[in-house]
């Protein structure tokens, strides 16, 4: 019997006519679209989201950071065409598309693109992984790529760092060299895209110190993200980060805070250890904390992730799910996720 592959290729050329013809819809039950892509498909890559808990800010300093993989995350389908392209498109959580570009493999220029700045990193990307592997696109090949968000951009889950570990995945690259190469971050998001859990997360000097925990707290039916709905620029608050020198002790408190809400068994000391954390970093950044500027009322903590003043934020609740959400929605916000809907 000949190799179904051995088959394909022999008699390719009368595979397409039959394509062409529609003939394949009644031979095989499928549509033209779906024959061609089950035949020119290469590679299919998932990176997990990232959410920091604790440690913003601090954590590109050297402090040890509690992370929490999301569910949703972003894929990355390739299929290899005929050519010396690539054709790029970009999906939101909706199926909306929301970037596409054209790139010349040769100089791996932009030929066209829906945006001038995502073109520019994406042209950056492929550079990155070719520096750190000459294999990488060595062989002339049109590539179709298509990446499929599962979340809002406006979330700030990671699609920056998704779409990176998912090209280091694709370019058989270290997915920490690739980041360091076009970020200034600390990594805890390229860590989470790979994650199957919680982790501590300390960068370094040269080094990352990576440790998976448990985090499942039994009051975890008590806390919920909210969408502030105004992404921000998580590259800033790097900056900001960097142009700030802390003292050891305040490296060492912030670490210590990480590690303590392993241990945390009740609402009431989680919701202590926020106001805690929420403190330490207000001052260190000199910015005022989120429920003082937008939920003084509120009952519960909240708890701003990453970059402050947008992005997600968590909260808590000692009241009924019903009476949270008619609070937020009361003051604009109409999204609110329970933490077993987001947190792997």
């Amino acid at each position: 019997m000949i190799p179904f592959f051995t088959f394909l290729t022999a008699y390719f050329p009368f595979i397409l006519y039959f394509i062409e013809k529609r003939y394949i819809i009644k031979i095989f039950n499928v549509s033209s679209h779906e024959f061609l892509n089950f035949i020119y498909i290469k590679a299919e890559y998932f990176a997990r989201g990232k959410v920091l808990l604790s440690s913003e800010y601090l954590v590109v300093q050297g402090a040890t950071a509690l992370a929490l993989p999301t569910k949703m995350g972003q894929r990355m389908k390739i299929q290899e065409l005929s050519g010396s392209e690539v054709l790029w498109n970009s999906f939101d959580h909706q199926g909306k598309k929301w970037f596409e570009a054209e790139i010349d493999l040769m100089g791996l220029d932009v030929v066209e693109s829906s945006d001038p700045d995502t073109a520019k990193f994406i042209k950056k990307l492929f550079r990155a992984c070719c520096n750190n592997n000459s294999e990488f696109l060595s062989h002339w090949k049109k590539y179709k790529i298509d990446h499929y968000l599962e979340f809002p951009i406006s979330w700030g889950l990671g699609s920056s760092s998704t779409l990176i570990y998912n090209m280091a995945l694709w370019a058989d690259v270290n997915p920490y060299h690739l980041y360091f190469d076009i970020e200034d971050g600390s990594g805890y998001d390229i860590a989470c895209a790979g994650a199957k859990g919680p982790i501590l997360y300390t960068l370094g000097d040269g080094s990352i110190d990576l440790e998976q925990v448990e985090f499942k707290p039994s009051f975890q039916d008590q806390i919920y993200f909210l969408p502030l709905n105004q992404k921000m620029d998580s590259r800033e608050a790097v900056k900001i980060a960097k142009k700030k020198v802390p003292e050891k002790s305040l490296i060492n408190k912030i670490s210590d805070l990480a590690e303590k809400v392993l241990e945390l068994k009740t609402l009431n000391s989680f919701e202590d250890w926020i106001v805690e954390h929420e403190n330490i970093i207000s001052s260190f950044i000199s910015e005022k904390k989120v429920k003082d500027t937008r939920f003084a009322d509120y009952w519960g903590a909240v708890k701003s992730l990453g970059a402050w003043g947008g992005d997600l934020v968590l909260v808590t609740s000692n009241q009924s799910k019903s009476d949270t959400e008619e609070y937020f929605k009361s003051k604009g916000f109409g999204v609110l996720i329970p933490y077993k809907e987001l947190i792997l």
